[in-house]
Formats: structure tokens, sequence, C-alpha cells
């Protein structure tokens, strides 16, 4: 097997799959073959948080866990209604 990366062979056991979700050039998820030690180097962004935001039409936004706290508290986080199911206090009947 070879690199995307660098073209550098070795047996298909060594290879992971890195794959780019999102990406300025891309409109698709891409898949990249690539040796665990060539992408090492590579610092992970971590402690992000990622939200949609949506009225009408859905975008995906990044946080840094920091700039995310400055306006929205964990306390806020931890006490929101969940995503899945009715809001609490909703009845068919109202």
């Amino acid at each position: 097997m070879v690199s995307d990366l660098t073209g550098k062979e070795a047996a298909e056991s060594e290879f992971v799959t890195m794959t780019i979700r999102e990406h300025p050039e891309i409109d698709e998820p891409k898949a990249l073959d690539v040796l665990p030690d060539e992408i090492a180097g590579m610092k992970d962004a971590g402690n992000l948080v990622v939200v949609e935001i949506s009225n009408g039409e859905k975008r995906q936004v990044i946080y840094t866990l920091t700039e995310f706290r400055k306006v929205v508290g964990d306390d806020i986080v931890k006490g929101a209604r969940g995503t899945r199911g009715r809001r609490p206090g909703w009845s068919p009947k109202s």
C-alpha cells in the first residue's frame, strides 16, 4: 500500500485512514491512507465545542472551550434541554 501523503510504501496493516470531514476546499468527506508517524506531529486543537446554529438554515460553528465559556457557562450547558423528545412542560393538549 502507498501513503497518500508521502508515497511511502508499507504493509496495509500499518496504515490508518484519516477522514477529512470538513475543509474549505471540499464539499464532501475525503479519506486518506496514511502511516501513523506521518501525522504524529500534527497538534490536536483539543478542548473544542462544536455547535449547530439554526434558524431555517443550519450551520456548524466550532469554538475553543475558553471562548465558548466566556458566553455560555458550564452550568447553562448542563441544565439545557436535550435535543430529542419534547421540550420540558410541553403538552399536546396545550
